[in-house]
């Protein structure tokens, strides 16, 4: 049996640890990296970082792999290489699906097509900075993958829920346990897609989006779940930035057995379970207001039933494909906990302790970087 590959990129922010606010410094810190990796060949993923939308982003990334504890361990390493160069700048790093306290005015990093992006959605792009963590997950063929995200859809606002990792945006709570999933969807290129039935039909699809204008290209399709651009994956977009990387690892675990699962019906000509779009969007709604506080949408019976019932479906659901890659009992530690603190809900303990969104930014420095540290 082949175990498929697996890739994350993760999305960082980084804060001024005297404001907790965010700092648009992401030139210096990548200039100290590449100064750090001078003469060292080869380099892997996790040494480097790449470039954002906007200066107080960072991004980091994983080499493929199919083993889910060397996820872990490039994810640890990922974040100390951040970490490392940004306390190099004078700059702490955190994991979070938006951030908590705006600042100043952000600023596009110095690159032509972000700036071209802003240009022309204007106050969509200015005030799209957000965070997630994204999974990759190898296919054979475009006509596989097309297949997968067809299948896979429904599903996907569990993974929502289970990422939610976004309450507070400038300043307060927004009374959802993901913003970062409501402040996306104003991309017009963004969000859950009906069946494209085929190859030509996600090409379609695309290409339409691109002529009116609501994605300048490929890397603009934000799709939940898209064909990679560049890379023979699949690739989910609907989680936000996990602070506890563990929690990015179960990310990764469930959606490889989605995809597995998926392609496997496809293989086996079994239907597509067809959602209309508006009950897709709802799906997803429902997922970052509550979170896995409360009820979800049950993507077998359409019905709103306990967030840990809609959880044990969905392992359910790719449970041969979980056992196969040896992922099981991960996934069932994962589960557990993140029904019990997930990111969230350790924001807004956070909150509760100190009585300041300040003290969120505090606890999220000290979580992301113990991560790496500990």
């Amino acid at each position: 049996m082949d175990v498929r590959t697996v890739g994350v990129e993760e999305e960082l922010l980084l804060v001024d640890t005297a404001t907790r606010a965010v700092s648009g410094r992401s030139v210096e810190v990548l200039k100290l990296n590449r100064e750090h990796l001078s003469g060292r060949d080869p380099h892997v993923a996790s040494d480097e970082l790449d470039q954002e939308l906007f200066l107080h982003q960072i991004e980091t990334r994983t080499d493929p792999t199919t083993d889910l504890d060397d996820v872990a361990r490039q994810l640890v390493a990922a974040r100390r290489t951040a970490g490392d160069a940004a306390t190099s700048a004078g700059l702490g790093v955190i994991a979070s699906g938006i951030v908590p306290i705006q600042g100043d005015e952000p600023q596009v990093s110095p690159n032509a097509r972000y700036r071209a992006m802003v240009e022309l959605f204007g106050e969509t792009a200015r005030t799209g900075s957000t965070c997630g963590t994204h999974v990759h997950v190898a296919i054979d063929s475009a006509e596989e993958g097309v297949a997968v995200i067809d299948r896979i859809v429904p599903w996907l606002p569990i993974l929502v829920a289970i990422g939610a990792n976004s309450p507070f945006a400038s300043g307060h709570d927004t009374r959802y346990a993901s913003w970062r999933s409501q402040a996306w969807t104003r991309w017009p290129s963004a969000g859950s897609t009906e069946a494209f039935e085929s190859v030509e039909g996600y090409r379609e699809a695309s290409r339409l989006l691109m002529m009116t204008g609501a994605a300048l290209d490929d890397g603009m399709l934000y799709f939940d779940a898209r064909l990679s651009a560049h890379q023979p994956t699949v690739e989910i977009r609907v989680l936000d930035a996990c602070t506890d990387h563990e929690d990015a690892v179960l990310a990764a675990a469930l959606v490889r057995g989605l995809v597995v699962t998926a392609s496997r019906e496809w293989m086996a000509d079994g239907p597509i379970d067809r959602w209309r779009a508006e009950l897709l969007r709802a799906s997803h709604w429902r997922a970052a207001r509550m979170g896995l506080s409360n009820t979800l949408v049950h993507p077998r019976r359409r019905e709103l039933e306990p967030a840990r019932d809609v959880l044990d479906a969905l392992v359910d659901h790719v449970r041969d494909a979980l056992e196969e890659a040896g992922d099981l009992e991960r996934v069932a530690i994962g589960m557990d906990r993140v029904m019990r603190a997930g990111g969230a809900t350790q924001q807004r303990a956070a909150y509760e302790r100190s009585g300041s969104v300040e003290g969120v930014v505090d606890d999220l420095l000290a979580r992301t970087e113990a991560t790496w540290q500990g």
